[in-house]
């Protein structure tokens, strides 16, 4: 017969982790059960990363490697909202006992409260490293940033990969095994300047951290110095990443909610317990199984049991099966386990039968008990018949007429009220969805140039005429025909319908909400290109005038990557026209965009994540007033200095940023090149 047998119980996670022992029903031995501790528990697990086009490569994404890593020991949940606020807080109603962020560099405020209450609840925040953290991050970091990354091994500098200093005493990753070929590329790295309570779980061989975390209420904020994924390091592919995320995990319950300071509990009471408990170097018995398998207070000789050796002791009379440890964190002492090999009993030799007790074959009484309930149904039948004969008969008919007459009127009354409750219930909602769906049909059946309608009369004006006239230059000159601009309400209108958005920047503009900020950054992460226009001719990015002042209100909350000046060699130089500089209706001020990847594997993710497309472009030029034309396709403002010149490379400015947002970067492919060089002269 067979010796091992699979059985899977899908239980909710509610029910599973109330689950204390597993028992083979009828058989009273300590050898058929199996007693569980809170290192059987399964915690629900959210992962949250904004970019989400990485769908269809897989092994790159960042979060690829964490969901791998804790599928087998959790719940893990993954929204499907590109939005990171929403997403946060969809995952904190579903109680998420551990949150993991990879690269979101800055979250809303609302966000930040909201995930503070959650810390402060027991929660467990993770957070990656990336080139977006490596501009400082939040206020939810175990410990201030400084900015930029630090590079490992790179042609330009003289350090080289760094390889794991084994883990301290004091770390929760202590005991865990590391291996040689770990290394670490790249590192974002901790300010020394400035004071917070953090702990250092691990660090690189030269003494920087890796691992770093902060107690914030009941719950721990703990930040992986490297990417989630392979980028950085070689840590995500190893097992020992596995581990450091199990045991992250384990730090707060099962699971967690905001009603009151809500916690699921656990047989874990604590992270400080398990901590003692472990540290303490015994483990007392509590509770042990006797030979039938029943839970009793441990016997006189039993011995306490070190944590370390719990896996390798043989369960015997000094060391019975059961629970060991403190009453708040036991851990389960099992006589049978996962390396247990069963062996039939040897034959015994000479005349002998091995045989089991067996008790005397009990008698069947259920086809008996199905005979009674047969008759005694024959006999209520019998005595309806008789008590519905005669006058009783007729009387009951004629009762039974009337009942079924009223209960038709019933029927035929009920459905004209509740039809006439449907309709005055429904009457509004269509009415008003109507402007809705028909902004959604009208934003989706063709193409749209879209600007944000910032109040400003005047300024709305300019921008829907610039956006006129570029779409009439694109219908003229590209294989692209957009149809008239769309003005785009930025806190109710939905931005995923457009593939650009141009963004005027009011001198006296106000902070987005937090709904807003959310709304626009999963925008600019989902793939959407915006180009803010603060039209004051200023050279750089600089709070010192108003309207960089106003740019700082409405983006300083953005989760932005690092911008420079466009490069001679960026895609946008050469995507329809070849150009140099990007004026509009004044020139001389600089076209900021998403700074250019610092190697090969952030290159690599980029162009994966959008198509090589910055999601964000700068500018203080007034392409609009540029480009705008009046009805008989005149110039309305003059482009000083260089006059109608300025404005056709105005207008060729803008087919390029135009077909660099919707064709990506296949132009700076290898094959382009000759044509490119040709159209140079060279």
């Amino acid at each position: 017969g067979a010796r091992e047998a699979t059985a899977r119980f899908d239980l909710p996670l509610e029910i599973r982790n109330q689950v204390a022992r597993i028992e083979i029903a009828g058989e009273r031995s300590a050898g058929a059960i199996h007693l569980l501790d809170a290192r059987s528990q399964w915690h629900r697990v959210g992962i949250v990363s904004g970019e989400s086009r990485e769908a269809a490569q897989p092994l790159l994404s960042p979060l690829y490697y964490v969901q791998r890593a804790l599928s087998p020991y959790a719940d893990v949940i993954t929204p499907s909202e590109g939005n990171v606020a929403t997403a946060v807080h969809e995952l904190i109603a579903q109680k998420v006992s551990t949150i993991v962020l990879a690269d979101i560099g800055k979250l809303v405020a609302g966000t930040q409260e909201e995930l503070d209450a959650w810390l402060k609840s027991g929660g467990v925040l993770i957070r990656f490293a990336g080139p977006r953290l490596e501009q400082g991050g939040d206020e939810l970091l175990p410990i201030p940033l400084r900015h930029g990354g630090r590079s490992l091994g790179g042609s330009l500098s003289w350090s080289t990969p760094q390889s794991l200093a084994p883990f301290e005493e004091k770390s929760p990753f202590r005991g865990l095994a590391i291996p040689d070929d770990v290394k670490v590329n790249r590192q974002v790295l901790a300010d020394p300047t400035t004071a917070k309570e953090s702990e250092v779980w691990a660090t690189l061989a030269d003494g920087t951290p890796l691992v770093t975390a902060a107690k914030e209420g009941e719950g721990f904020i703990v930040l992986f110095h490297v990417t989630a994924n392979s980028d950085w390091s070689n840590l995500p592919l190893s097992g020992l990443f596995v581990e450091m995320l199990r045991r992250i995990v384990t730090l707060g319950p099962s699971q967690v909610g905001l009603e009151q300071g809500e916690q699921a509990a656990t047989l874990e009471a604590s992270p400080a317990a398990t901590s003692s408990a472990n540290s303490s170097g015994a483990l007392p018995p509590i509770q042990t199984l006797d030979g039938y398998g029943q839970l009793t207070s441990p016997p006189l000789r039993a011995a306490p049991l070190a944590p370390d050796k719990l896996d390798t002791t043989t369960p015997g009379p000094d060391h019975p099966p059961g629970y060991y440890g403190p009453s708040g964190a036991a851990r389960a002492f099992n006589l049978v386990t996962a390396k247990t090999t069963l062996k039939p009993l040897r034959t015994i030799e000479g005349s002998s039968e091995v045989i089991g007790y067996t008790l005397r074959k009990p008698m069947a009484l259920e086809p008996w008990l199905y005979f009674a309930a047969l008759g005694l149904f024959a006999a209520d039948v019998l005595a309806l018949l008789l008590l519905s004969s005669g006058w009783r008969w007729r009387r009951g008919a004629a009762a039974s007429g009337a009942a079924a007459l009223l209960a038709l009127a019933i029927l035929a009354a009920a459905p004209a009220s509740v039809r006439a409750e449907d309709a005055a219930a429904t009457a509004t909602p269509p009415m008003a969805a109507t402007s809705a769906d028909d902004f959604a049909l009208k934003a989706s059946l063709q193409t749209h140039l879209a600007y944000v309608i910032t109040g400003d009369p005047d300024i709305d004006r300019t921008s829907e005429e610039g956006l006129s006239g570029l779409s009439k230059v694109l219908r003229a000159r590209t294989a692209l025909e957009p149809a008239e601009p769309m003005g785009i309400d930025i806190d109710k209108d939905e931005l995923a319908f457009f593939p650009i958005l141009y963004w005027p920047v009011r001198e006296d503009a106000s902070p987005l909400s937090d709904a807003t900020l959310a709304k626009v950054d999963a925008f600019m992460k989902q793939g959407g290109l915006i180009i803010f226009d603060t039209r004051d001719h200023e050279t750089a990015i600089s709070d010192a005038g108003a309207q960089g002042q106003a740019l700082s209100r409405l983006i300083g909350q953005l989760d932005i990557p690092p911008l420079e000046p466009v490069p001679e060699t960026h895609v946008l130089t050469k995507s329809f026209y070849l150009m140099r500089s990007f004026p509009g209706r004044f020139d001389g001020g600089s076209l900021w965009v998403e700074a250019e990847p610092a190697d090969d594997a952030e290159r690599s993710e980029r162009s994966r994540r959008t198509d090589g497309v910055s999601s964000i472009v700068i500018t203080s030029n007034d392409f609009a007033g540029a480009w705008a034309l009046d009805e008989s396709n005149r110039p309305i403002y003059p482009a000083v200095p260089g006059g109608e010149v300025q404005r056709e490379m105005a207008f060729r400015a803008g087919v390029n940023i135009v077909m660099y947002a919707l064709t990506g970067n296949y132009k700076a492919d290898q094959v382009h090149v000759p044509a490119l060089l040709e159209r140079l002269g060279q």
